[in-house]
């Protein structure tokens, strides 16, 4: 192997360029063929790519999820939430709730049939933590199809809407169980409830607070230079900023501010306060391409095929039985919210992707729980083998049952 970081992004982008293509014989969305590529050349496989190299590239993987965030949060138009309302927030609670839920009851009721010891002996903690983690979706495997496809529509609008809200809804969740999680584990004196409770709620307002002052910065920025390159720099500064303060904070003070929440409030504040704003978006879409391919590509090559054979049928469970959760959660948020007939149908449908968010938290989950945590790591990595590559195939099958896509 060589040992060339340039070679390594090299590779990468080849290996990007060919599946697309393939991906687009097989009519599969591109982000497919990044993953199916990546997967290929990864540690578990060929191993032209090692995890030294992978880790190596983690900016890059930052980078591209500070641009999919931006466009995601565009979709925060307050002439849009006029127009609908609060829908998207309440069928986004409930798609998350219903998720945690939905795999909370499942992981007690097999930890009852099967014995504490096939769930690290604490059937409780087990499944606070997982559930926690079935809240959450990936945004960016969506994003990218609806790119890709140029979808347009109902379904279309409130999905863009919900995945960027969702996230916010998985912390809170994930903060709450694990609260109450780590008193079962360590001892009802363990901390101060109450304070551990509101820190996640903390984590997002700071967040969000970041977002919004950069967002400010960028309007202002955008305004005062015209040019193309300008503006283009511009971008690239805030969200860098984005980015590094997210993980000063996180370091110096020991939080869990997400990225993706502050470079989604900074496109939000962007469309709703500059008249530039497609102007800007033009040049992303412009500038981010190769990112985006070697995002994924190194997504791929994170995921390992042999985790599959260890995650027994606990993990088949969580597979199953979130994606259901998440499609009677939509389903029933959708009907209360009085939400149009393709989002009530299909949106549900739109979230089975996985894996960013999912990721850090199992991650997370695997410090605070010892071996209990590993195991769910485990299946979070398995599950997210399966619903990244199967994924973007669902979400463009569903946009296009929708109408929402165009036939090729």
């Amino acid at each position: 192997m060589i040992d060339n970081i340039l070679f390594s992004i090299a590779i990468i982008l080849l290996t990007g360029l060919l599946f697309s293509k393939l991906a687009k014989v097989c009519h599969f969305p591109n982000v497919t063929g990044y993953l199916i590529g990546g997967l290929l050349i990864g540690p578990s496989l060929l191993g032209l790519v090692s995890e030294e190299q992978i880790h190596g590239l983690t900016i890059i993987s930052d980078v591209a999820l500070g641009f999919i965030a931006v466009s995601i949060g565009a979709n925060f138009k307050v002439s849009y939430f006029k127009k609908v309302g609060i829908k998207p927030v309440i069928i986004a609670i409930f798609e998350s709730l219903f998720a945690a839920l939905f795999v909370l009851a499942a992981v007690l009721i097999f930890g009852a049939i099967a014995g504490p010891d096939s769930l690290g002996g604490n059937p409780i903690v087990f499944a606070l933590v997982l559930s926690a983690i079935a809240a959450a979706t990936a945004p960016a495997a969506t994003l990218l199809v609806i790119k890709q496809y140029k979808a347009r529509g109902e379904l279309t609008e409130n999905l863009l809407s919900v995945v960027a809200i969702d996230d916010a809804v998985a912390l809170a969740i994930y903060g709450f169980n694990v609260t109450f999680a780590l008193r079962i584990y360590n001892g009802t004196s363990t901390g101060n409830i109450a304070l551990s409770i509101l820190m996640p709620f903390a984590e997002i307002l700071i967040s969000l607070l970041i977002g919004i002052v950069l967002g400010v910065i960028l309007v202002l920025l955008v305004r005062w230079f015209t040019g193309r390159s300008n503006r283009i720099c511009a971008v690239i500064v805030t969200i860098f900023l984005g980015i590094a303060i997210d993980q000063i904070i996180n370091k110096e003070f020991s939080m869990n501010t997400s990225t993706l929440l502050t470079c989604m409030m900074l496109g939000a504040t962007l469309v709703n306060f500059s008249n530039k704003y497609n102007d800007v978006a033009n040049l992303i879409d412009r500038f981010t391409p190769p990112i985006y391919m070697i995002f994924f590509v190194l997504s791929g090559a994170e995921l390992n095929v042999q985790t599959i054979v260890s995650i027994g049928i606990i993990g088949i469970v969580y597979i199953v039985i979130r994606v259901l959760g998440k499609y009677v959660g939509a389903w029933f948020g959708a009907k209360i919210s009085k939400s149009g007939e393709k989002t009530t149908k299909y949106l549900g449908w739109c979230l089975v992707p996985q894996a960013g968010v999912a990721l850090g938290l199992s991650s997370l989950a695997a410090i605070a729980f010892g071996e209990i945590g590993i195991k769910i790591r485990t299946i979070i990595l398995c599950a997210t083998l399966i619903y990244e590559l199967v994924g973007p195939f669902v979400v463009k099958l569903t946009l296009t049952k929708a109408g929402e896509i165009k036939t090729e």
